[in-house]
């Protein structure tokens, strides 16, 4: 699918890019405008290619002038082709100093802006550029809701493209993926829908000069974003360095928090769960050890399996309050705590963590032949010990070719 989609993408773009070219761009000023605005917007671009918009700046700018009927009252003439030309021309021109820093965007992103961006163009250019849209509409507040109204249709279509490709690429569930970038779509998406609007009316209005004042609030928003990214990195790694002192200290084998980290992630996400869920549940899977501190003796390769109920118990207790004072989310603490409970009476993050755990610990105890027998040993202690769901999204998981388990943190 993902070869489907790439391969559209490039076809839109060529025959825009030719098209434009052959026939010359209409009104280069509005062009130059809207092409110097997503560069920039490019240029200003943060994060890497996990974020879902790391160039608000630019996908605003790019909607904006798919939107464009009129510049200070007078009508424009440019076409879809040309608006698509435009904006692939401005995002590579934009991408170029961090493609040469080795971050460029990544082709998801690009194939993205250019299918939703034709996508806008479509719907809107070729009505209004033949003045149908001046007929059902006209020029005051229904012009508005039918420009807000075509942006959020595009978000949707966006949202859909986005999980459709994730899905493609990792295989992880559809519906939770969708969800997922619906609900990014309350953040930094309804600031770009909503500066992308009054992008467009501001300009019809007041003409280009509008374009850098309307841009304000939006790179004031980024930077936002930035130092809110920033932040939340720290935190993370705060935790995964908290999360090897039981490393350091000779409780657990090395490797082991991060290991189970990222398979209760990859588990979560074959499960279903939300973005919420996933970040709750890898930073418990990172913690779900720290208790053994309280421990004189450190047991064997960190294995607690072989410990009395109670003294599980304590050392699960003791953990959950040392995740309560690092001020995470309580949820946390409560998935700690509850590690030694029978697993019916654990909430699923839970179980996803004490089943990823016990695979590792098994699977470094037994030599090449240990991931296959850690899942046979897991397979017959389901429905006493572990979750079969689970269990089975375990092996599922594993199988998987190129599966990374060192990378968390």
């Amino acid at each position: 699918m993902l070869g489907v989609v790439f391969g559209v993408a490039v076809v839109v773009a060529a025959v825009a890019v030719g098209d434009t070219v052959w026939h010359g761009v209409v009104e280069r000023g509005n062009a130059l405008a809207f092409g110097v605005l997503v560069a920039v917007g490019e240029l200003a671009r943060w994060g890497g290619a996990e974020d879902r918009e790391a160039a608000p700046l630019g996908a605003a700018g790019a909607l904006a002038y798919a939107l464009l009927g009129e510049v200070a009252g007078r009508p424009t003439h440019h076409g879809a082709l040309q608006v698509v030309a435009i904006v692939v021309a401005g995002t590579l021109v934009g991408c170029i100093p961090h493609v040469a820093r080795g971050k460029g965007a990544s082709l998801d992103h690009v194939t993205r802006r250019v299918l939703t961006v034709a996508f806008a163009a479509v719907c809107f250019q070729p009505l209004y550029n033949e003045g149908v849209l001046a007929g059902w509409f006209g020029d005051g507040a229904y012009y508005a809701l039918l420009i807000v109204g075509l942006l959020v249709l595009t978000a949707l279509c966006d949202a859909v493209l986005a999980a459709a490709m994730a899905h493609a690429r990792t295989r992880w569930p559809f519906g939770p993926l969708l969800r997922d970038e619906l609900r990014a779509m309350l953040g930094i998406g309804s600031a770009v829908c909503a500066t992308g609007a009054v992008m467009a009316l501001a300009v019809a209005v007041a003409g280009l000069w509008a374009l850098p004042l309307i841009s304000l609030p939006l790179l004031l928003t980024q930077l936002a974003f930035r130092r809110y990214a920033v932040v939340k990195a720290t935190y993370r790694q705060t935790i995964t360095s908290l999360a090897r002192a039981t490393e350091i200290a000779g409780y657990t084998p090395h490797g082991h928090a991060r290991r189970v980290a990222a398979l209760s992630r990859a588990v979560g996400r074959d499960l279903g769960l939300s973005q919420p869920d996933l970040s709750v549940l890898e930073y418990a899977a990172l913690m779900h050890d720290i208790g053994q501190l309280s421990l004189v003796d450190p047991v064997a390769e960190g294995a607690t399996a072989a410990l009395p109920p109670a003294q599980q118990r304590r050392i699960a207790l003791l953990g959950g309050a040392v995740v309560r004072q690092t001020g995470v989310d309580t949820q946390v603490a409560v998935v700690v705590e509850r590690q030694a409970d029978p697993y019916r009476e654990q909430p699923l993050i839970a179980r996803i963590v004490r089943t990823a755990n016990a695979y590792d610990e098994m699977a470094r105890e037994q030599g090449p032949q240990g991931p296959l027998r850690a899942l046979e040993s897991l397979r017959l202690a389901t429905g006493r010990d572990y979750q079969p769901e689970v269990v089975e999204a375990l092996a599922r998981v594993v199988g998987t070719p190129g599966l990374s388990l060192g990378s968390v943190g």
